[in-house]
């Protein structure tokens, strides 16, 4: 178990393209089920689960034809994970594909999400004369 899950992490720690497809809904589909039926849930808990404030997709709303926030999280993800890709990229598929850009979002937060490790130590100090 120990070694699957430190290829899969080194794996998408060092990927330079997107953990899933843009259309890989049917991969996880308790995922794209619960963005479909319940969208604005969806969006706030991947946003959360991006260290985000939960209602930040929420301002969505108030933007035009391209949603800021998914725009804006998108192109921060890609930076923070050293996905290759493109502003123009990200915008047009923040437009057109609003619901699987979150689904892409949510898998690749849930792939690279590191595993807590807590380490017990103790040190021994011995003091000699010199």
């Amino acid at each position: 178990m120990q070694s699957k899950m430190k290829f899969i992490l080194s794996m998408f720690q060092n990927s330079q393209e997107w953990g899933s497809g843009l259309f890989d809904c049917f991969d996880d589909l308790g995922t794209c089920c619960f963005a479909y039926w319940c969208f604005p849930c969806f969006a706030c808990m991947t946003s959360r689960d991006f260290g985000e404030h939960l209602c930040l997709p929420m301002l969505d709303w108030f933007g035009g034809c391209v949603p800021p926030i998914t725009l804006s999280l998108r192109v921060l993800m890609r930076h923070r994970y050293g996905i290759k890709g493109s502003i123009p990229m990200d915008c047009v598929l923040s437009s057109f594909c609003f619901i699987c850009a979150w689904c892409q979002m949510s898998r690749e937060i849930q792939m690279r999400k590191l595993p807590v490790v807590t380490v017990k130590t103790q040190i021994h100090v011995v003091f000699t004369q010199l």
